[in-house]
């Protein structure tokens, strides 16, 4: 088989482009080759250039010219975007109806590719050609209530290219919340950093994360009074000033987070994951349910108060400070039984002997075949997928029907405007 000669990087050609594609871009094709564009849209003709080739299936390139434009872009509302600029957001050159509809395309496609489901099935899921993903409250600026800044070796905060481990300085970021914005990490130079993070929470916490490059402690005098200062580099971070944990608002309750701990960065994702879970589920008093992959113990703490005192949720989480929190957060729903450990093993030592729902939410990865498997064996007349990734739904939703459960119900979440992530809530039962 010959090799295919890679091009060169900064290369430069017209493309006429196709469908979008999961990572934030779209598929173009040269030479029989597929390359994947950046800042292009579905239908345009661009020029583009290369940004990496490594000679074998695929290219990637930034479209640096627009040479015949969708009737779906717009102007960029923020000036770091577009090419070699910020990576963070992949999608601001259009509608945010269009990449609603882009992003509902990304999931069908994954399921079809990798799911191994058929259009007919697609299609009687609600996920027909025109479907679009679910929009959150709120518009495609101002959102985003954690932030993770990079800082460059001049002490300048920003964010990297994509693909790259370069900083590029800003002063300003459009998709984070005011409170974020307020805290004005941007503004000011941060010697010795290799970043900041930043938590605005729903329930109006603020608090920093520096993360040294060496042995710099946070320095609280450099921070509003009101921020709690946390040292970073050990997880759960150290706190120099106020709390290391926040407090968040969501599906009626009040939750503690570490402020380096995982929550959504979304005001209303959190309620609206757990509104969907609840709705498929449909959890009863009385009734066995398993939370896997837990974190602080969201999905449990509603799971907990529907199945009510004669219930039980058994909810399972490998990362320490999380399933302690969650035990701290679920005190008072004696439903639900926290344990710490990988999902997988925890699996292997428990029987379980009647199970009527099992939600999951696992990491990007997504929860794999052993797991997938284990969780067939059990039986359960539903299970709910929480997914941050679609192709690891759609490798996982293979596995699932290889052993009697098909794909009932699916819902798409638009739960990170302006970029490519998604947010799904599946549902799988007997086939």
């Amino acid at each position: 088989m010959t090799a295919t000669k890679a091009l060169p990087v900064g290369t430069t050609m017209e493309l006429d482009v196709g469908p979008i594609a999961h990572g934030g871009h779209c598929v173009a094709r040269h030479d029989g080759r597929v390359i994947f564009v950046r800042h292009s849209l579905p239908g345009e003709r661009v020029r583009a250039r290369i940004t990496s080739d490594n000679g074998k299936a695929f290219a990637l390139a930034e479209a640096v010219e627009i040479l015949t434009p969708s009737p779906d872009r717009v102007r960029p509302p923020c000036r770091f975007s577009g090419a070699g600029g910020c990576g963070g957001c992949d999608w601001q050159h259009a509608e945010p109806a269009a990449v609603r509809r882009g992003k509902a395309t990304v999931v069908r496609e994954q399921l079809l590719r990798l799911g191994g489901l058929s259009i007919g099935q697609l299609d009687k899921l609600g996920l027909t050609e025109d479907a679009s993903a679910e929009a959150l409250p709120g518009g495609p600026l101002g959102w985003r209530t954690r932030m993770r800044y990079a800082v460059d070796d001049e002490g300048r905060a920003g964010f990297h290219p994509h693909r790259s481990g370069k900083v590029l300085p800003i002063d300003d970021c459009l998709i984070a919340t005011d409170a974020v914005r307020a805290i004005d990490v941007l503004g000011r130079t941060h010697p010795g950093l290799a970043g900041v993070d930043v938590v605005a929470s729903s329930a109006g916490d603020r608090a920093v994360v520096v993360r040294p490059h060496a042995k710099v402690r946070a320095d609280p005098a450099r921070w509003p009074e009101e921020v709690a200062v946390l040292d970073g580099g050990a997880h759960p971070a150290a706190s120099r000033r106020g709390h290391n944990r926040v407090r968040e608002d969501a599906a009626g309750r009040r939750w503690l987070v570490h402020a380096d701990g995982f929550w959504q960065v979304h005001p209303a994702a959190a309620t609206a994951l757990s509104d969907a879970v609840i709705a498929e589920v449909d959890p009863r008093p009385g009734q066995t349910a398993l939370d896997l992959y837990c974190g602080v113990g969201l999905f449990a703490g509603a799971l907990g108060v529907q199945v009510g005192r004669y219930g039980k949720v058994f909810a399972v989480e490998s990362d320490r400070p999380a399933a302690d929190n969650a035990r701290r957060n679920l005190r008072d729903v004696p439903a639900v039984v926290v344990s710490t450990g990988g999902v997988g093993g925890w699996l292997r030592k428990n029987k379980i002997d009647k199970l009527d729902a099992v939600v999951l939410d696992p990491p990007r990865t997504g929860a794999g075949a052993t797991v997938c498997r284990q969780l067939t064996a059990l039986n359960p007349p539903v299970i709910c997928y929480v997914a941050c990734d679609p192709a690891a739904l759609a490798r996982d939703t293979r596995v699932l029907a290889g052993n009697g459960y098909e794909l009932t119900s699916l819902r798409v979440f638009d739960a990170f405007p302006m970029t490519h992530h998604i947010e799904c809530v599946a549902a799988f039962r007997p086939s």
